[in-house]
């Protein structure tokens, strides 16, 4: 008998044309017996060349498996995965991310077994080859202090045991069986609120750089403010559900703007706070600069260079606005609730 853990490798889609056929080509030419694993894309009813680039594939690559998602949400997508799937082990890659490592799928199945873990958690830079200034200021400024939670080890290179809560993406199917699927309430953070149940149910989780995944930025200011919108959304409701969650650097932002908010209102009646809107105008304006400044260093793109304050901008508005808007449906919903 093949004694090989079977695999089921989970990818969640939607209108990914541009890349869905480089990712899955990445994942059918792995060093692993293509009979012991899966890859189940999971498809949102995509509007482009998704879903005929999927099909094309699958005429080469019988282990490739369609499923279609009426919700479209990214949560009932791994679930799909996961109800369907057969494997041992599950892995979600997203559909725009770049696997270079053709022995990935062996790497991931020897940190199980020589850890013991039951996830795992990985690197996941955001480096493409040719990237756009715009891309390149994104990928600088995500992996920053300043664009990205400084409690996450998505940008760590040392292999250790962590909490599940922002790293596990790879699972033993026991996981499931123990702490249950994604929450299709969400439509962001999913796997957040997952991995936070995981840690409350005290199972390990491994970190290591050998399940490194490369991601796509995102290709204009607009997109990364909209993707920062739907984590400040995802966070506050997941704070709603598990509210030890909540963190400084998590509701900063939705501060930052609501202070500047209240002290020009103020100010109308009362014109020192005017002064003080300005002068934490000009505080926030230091930082973003001078953070901008020392990353600039580190690309010879004249307009990336000059990008990185409106990413970290962007970064910072876009996640505050969804943040506020969860906080305002909540107080809106709780509000009618007693009507």
């Amino acid at each position: 008998m093949d004694h090989t853990p079977f695999v089921t490798v989970i990818v969640p889609v939607r209108n990914e044309a541009a890349c869905i056929e480089r990712t899955l080509t990445r994942l059918t030419d792995q060093h692993y017996d293509p009979n012991r694993f899966e890859i189940i894309v999971a498809d949102g009813r995509s509007t482009d060349d998704t879903v005929p680039i999927v099909r094309r594939l699958q005429g080469k690559h019988p282990n490739i498996r369609l499923l279609h998602n009426p919700k479209r949400l990214s949560s009932a997508a791994r679930n799909l995965g996961v109800l369907h799937g057969r494997g041992e082990f599950f892995v979600i890659v997203d559909g725009h991310c770049d696997i270079t490592d053709r022995d990935y799928l062996t790497k991931m199945v020897s940190a199980f077994e020589r850890s013991g873990a039951h996830c795992l958690g990985r690197p996941q830079p955001l480096e493409i080859y040719s990237p756009s200034p715009v891309q390149q200021a994104i990928a600088l400024a995500r992996r920053s202090w300043l664009g990205h939670n400084p409690s996450s080890f998505i940008y760590s290179s040392q292999e250790q045991f962590v909490k599940a809560s922002s790293v596990a993406v790879a699972y033993r199917r026991e996981v499931f069986e123990k702490v249950g699927l994604f929450d299709e309430r969400f439509d962001a953070c999913e796997d957040v609120e997952l991995n936070t149940r995981i840690d409350a149910a005290r199972l390990k989780c491994l970190f290591t750089p050998d399940i490194a995944v490369h991601y796509h930025p995102r290709s204009s200011i607009r997109g990364v403010a909209f993707q920062m919108s739907r984590y400040g959304r995802g966070r506050f409701r997941l704070a709603a559900k598990h509210p030890h969650s909540l963190s400084v650097p998590a509701v900063a932002p939705m501060g930052l703007v609501f202070g500047m908010i209240t002290c020009a209102a103020l100010g109308l009646w009362y014109p020192p706070f005017l002064g003080l809107l300005a002068f934490g105008a000009l505080v926030y304006m230091t930082v973003v600069l001078a953070t901008a400044l020392s990353l600039s260093k580190k690309t010879a793109l004249v307009k990336a260079k000059l990008t990185l304050p409106l990413v970290f901008m962007a970064v910072h508005a876009g996640f505050a606005w969804g943040s506020a808007n969860e906080v305002i449906r909540r107080v809106k919903q709780f509000a009618f609730s007693g009507l």
